[in-house]
Formats: structure tokens, sequence, C-alpha cells
């Protein structure tokens, strides 16, 4: 499967994950959205980038002990290390944020590698330094305890997991804003992007009607003399811009 396209990219960086879900439901897809996981980090642009992924399940105690992280290739660091650049690291945390996945250093590390997002359905530590980095950071809550607690993460990368009751499977096009994060299947990722985009100019048209006064009937969803106007309103825009 070919990489997301440049256009596409930026589509999907202007475009609501509200907007997405509707997109998705129209292709049958229900459950696209991830529930739980919320945005920690302020930004202004959409978080946008195909999915790599980390899969935990529960922590042994004869097996996680703190001694555990010495391995340089232990598969939660070997994560960090290997998410490609422009690429969201999802982490399966079996949506339990009574122990941290990450915390500060890790996310530097990834802010310094150039990495699109971070998404866990799990807790993370170091809340408030993380807060006020670039990287767009998505999680189920703060939590102090290290991740050791309660989960082990799996030495194979990049397999289908599930986050947020979601599946995501490596590859799939990850999108956050302020309300939280979506879904792509990879194959559908641009032709969502565009009609996604196409879908939110009519819109701003609409909301530009309803607040002018017109009633819902015949405006919302648009009748034909409805969609006329936007035609002329959208030819006026192109022009402009």
């Amino acid at each position: 499967m070919p990489g997301l396209s440049d256009a596409a990219r930026e589509k999907l960086g202007q475009v609501s994950t509200a907007t997405l879900t509707t997109q998705l439901l129209k292709r049958g897809l229900r459950n696209q959205y991830l529930q739980g996981v919320s945005r920690l980090t302020i930004h202004e642009r959409n978080m946008v980038g195909e999915a790599f992924t980390l899969r935990n399940i529960p922590a042994r105690e004869d097996i996680d002990v703190i001694g555990a992280y010495d391995d340089y290739d232990h598969p939660q660091r070997k994560a960090i290390e290997t998410v490609p650049p422009g690429s969201v690291l999802v982490i399966d945390a079996r949506q339990d944020a009574t122990a941290a996945t990450a915390g500060n250093i890790l996310l530097t590390r990834l802010e310094v590698r150039g990495v699109a997002g971070f998404v866990t359905d799990g807790g993370i530590r170091d809340t408030a330094e993380i807060a006020e980095y670039d990287i767009p950071c998505y999680v189920a809550g703060p939590s102090a305890p290290t991740s050791l607690i309660k989960h082990h993460a799996v030495a194979e990368l990049n397999t289908p997991i599930g986050c947020g009751g979601v599946a995501v499977y490596p590859g799939d096009v990850i999108v956050g804003d302020n309300e939280g994060v979506v879904v792509l299947p990879a194959h559908l990722a641009e032709e969502i992007a565009e009609q996604a985009f196409d879908q939110e100019q009519i819109e701003e048209f609409l909301t530009e009607e309803v607040r002018g006064g017109r009633p819902l009937r015949g405006t919302y969803p648009p009748d034909a003399d409805t969609k006329a106007r936007y035609e002329e309103w959208r030819k006026k825009k192109d022009a402009a811009s």
C-alpha cells in the first residue's frame, strides 16, 4: 500500500474528526473513533500520520521487573527508536490507564525524531511537561506508576492492535483534532480526505446560511436551490483565493 499523498495529508490536516466519522459511516464503518482517549497537548494543526503500533499484554511479576528497562532492545524503547518519522506511534494498553505507557524522555525522543504523534489508550506520566511539547499527544489519562506494574510490551512491533476499542492496522491513517482520534483504513484514506474536505466546504456555507436566518428545511440537508447558491458561493471563494 503506497503511503499517504501530500495532498491528502494536507486536507486531513484541516478537517474535523466529526466530518471523518461521517465519511466513514457512509462507507459502513461505525467504530473508528477512539473511546476514552483525549488530547493532552495544545496544537493548532491536526495530527496526521500512518500508524506504527505497539501491543501490551498484562504484566507478570517474574518477567516485568524494573531491570527489564536496562535492555536497550526492550520493546517499548525499541518502538520509540523504530517508529518512522511522520508516523504516529499507537500503543495498545488494553484501555488500562492505571500505569504509564511513556513519559517525558520517551516523548522528547519521539519529538526529536520527527514522529507525527503519540496515541495510547493507557496512561502517561510527566503530563505537565508533555502538555507543553510540540508533538501531538493523545492519552487516556495521567498516571505516575511505570508501565511495568501493569503492561508487558510485546516484542513483535507494528502488528494489528486494539486502541480505544478500535482495530488499528499498521499503515492505517491516524487523525487527531481537539475532540479526539479517528482511524482511517489505509485503502480509504485518499478518497476520504478529498470528500471530507468537500464536506467541510459545503458545511461552512450552510453554517453561514443558518446564521443568516435560513431554516433547516431546505438548507440542512440542502435542496436544489441551496445547492445552486453553494455553487455560486464556492466559485466566488475559489476566485478570491
